[in-house]
């Protein structure tokens, strides 16, 4: 399943490598494509995938994650 996550806290392409990093760590996330302008993430993910799970990733931070929306 497709989902986009509005991201706050990315303000150039070393922070869209790092977000996209991170977000591919989460067991179950592939295909992660991250846009700057738009302040957001669009990813392919297994049904297991969990809001808290992709939360997590960005513990300790400067990335937020302000809204998730399944596509």
């Amino acid at each position: 399943m497709k989902k986009r996550l509005t991201i706050t806290g990315m303000s150039c392409q070393h922070c869209v490598n790092h977000v996209k990093e991170y977000l591919e760590e989460v067991d179950g996330v592939k295909d992660v494509v991250v846009d700057l302008e738009k302040s957001t993430a669009v990813l392919d993910a297994d049904a297991n995938v969990t809001e808290a799970s992709l939360n997590a990733t960005f513990e300790g931070t400067t990335y937020i994650i302000t809204g998730i929306e399944d596509l």
